[in-house]
């Protein structure tokens, strides 16, 4: 079967070091720290008081104001990311077939904040005060639904919930829609506002979250080196426009990509901690490949998923170099979560824009707080400040709890 050719043709972005594509990746290049001190609630008595938070964010810039009243913050993310991919596609909502359009949004979570603030009133003044918007701002499958309803799109819709790989697999499950014929554009990608009382105490108890930098909180997120102590909370939303090249052409539109090919597995090992040795990660990387029709060799560039955390960035290096062999120490890798801390389900999404737009501009994002190389971790991490350099083809990772593995492949337009 000859298969659609997929194209990214629109940007949107919210995250703590930037809203918009633009104030996203200047942020990238200039090696910006999203992560502070907590300020949506008081974490005094918190073991982990810092987060990425977005900053500077109004819903009703976006979304109507009394709309906005029943959505969760993760939804108002996700309405405000997809208008900027939208507006930055030069698309025409109004003139689009909209059984020819749809939307896959993931989210690790959903409505973290408003089922905490239920559970509060629910205990608080009993069960007649919860709200009747209560279940339908939760879900984790509202923001594809809110998203669908504003613009109007009636082709495929859905929600992924694969923890931190659930923005990739929107993404990659996106692709393949449009690869088969069964639309025309797709909005997909993630979004994500778990940094909440019960969201940043849940991952705490995990021992997963760095709790030891605290009064220091822009050197907490510090993938692949020595020193890191855990991951770094997150928020926001990351959410591509994708077309068939066909459809793009049409209307003229600017590509910043080709998406090429897309991976996924699972480790089936344990429900939080990665398989040892990340051979189930290698062989998601080669499935995305071999999807494209690439080889290793061919790849210039890794967005890594670069957590912080011990098992993952042993794990993902030692995966990388099962994958590559020898040109895993060509490569250049680079975590934006250094930067924007783990935006969890939304994770894939901005990072699948970050690494568009390294593609078209040349311009790789650097791993800040690289101060002390670790034993066996060894590659290229791109400490600290960003590199220029051609890249024809990047890969994009995202690991999740349960073992989810997703990949997506993107190749320079020609």
């Amino acid at each position: 079967m000859l298969k659609n050719r997929v194209v990214i043709t629109g940007l949107g972005a919210i995250t703590p070091i930037g809203i918009g594509k633009e104030n996203f990746f200047e942020g990238l290049k200039a090696g910006k720290n999203g992560i502070e001190k907590i300020s949506r609630f008081d974490a005094t008595d918190y073991t982990c008081q810092i987060a990425g938070e977005v900053k500077d964010f109004n819903p009703e810039d976006y979304i109507d104001k009394k709309e906005a009243k029943r959505m969760d913050r993760y939804t108002h993310f996700a309405m405000a990311a997809t208008k900027l991919a939208i507006e930055d596609a030069g698309i025409d909502i109004q003139k689009i077939d909209g059984d020819r359009a749809g939307v896959f949004i993931g989210s690790g979570i959903g409505g973290m904040e408003t089922l905490h603030n239920q559970y509060e009133k629910l205990f608080a003044k009993g069960p007649s005060r919860i709200s009747p918007f209560f279940i339908p701002m939760m879900i984790a499958n509202m923001a594809a639904g809110q998203v669908a309803i504003a613009f109007g799109l009636h082709g495929p819709s859905a929600c992924v919930v694969t923890a931190c790989a659930s923005g990739t697999n929107s993404i990659g499950d996106a692709f393949k829609i449009l690869q088969y014929g069964d639309a025309d554009i797709m909005f997909a990608g993630g979004t994500e506002a778990a940094v909440s009382p019960a969201g940043v105490s849940g991952f705490a108890a995990m021992k997963a979250l760095c709790t030891d930098h605290n009064d220091d909180p822009h050197h907490a997120s510090r993938p692949f080196d020595k020193n890191r102590s855990g991951f770094v909370m997150g928020e926001g939303a990351g959410i591509v426009a994708l077309e068939t090249l066909e459809h793009a052409r049409a209307r003229g539109a600017h590509i910043y990509a080709e998406v090429v090919g897309y991976g996924r597995n699972d480790d089936a090992y344990h429900i939080t901690t990665p398989a040892p040795g990340g051979e189930y990660q290698a062989k998601c990387m080669l499935l995305a490949l071999k999807d494209a029709g690439l080889k290793p060799e061919e790849v210039d560039y890794i967005n890594a998923h670069g957590t912080s955390t011990h098992f993952n960035d042993d794990g993902e290096t030692k995966a990388i170099k099962s994958a590559f062999g020898d040109h895993a120490y060509k490569l250049a890798i680079s975590s934006v979560k250094s930067m924007t801390g783990h935006m969890l389900g939304a994770a894939g999404g901005i990072e699948a824009i970050a690494t568009a737009l390294t593609i078209e501009r040349g311009v790789i994002p650097p791993t800040i707080n690289y101060e002390t190389p670790d034993e066996g971790l060894d590659l290229d991490y791109t400490p600290n400040k960003f590199a220029q350099r051609d890249v024809k083809v990047a890969i994009s990772n995202s690991f999740g709890f349960g073992g989810h593995n997703a990949c997506i492949a993107l190749k320079k337009f020609e």
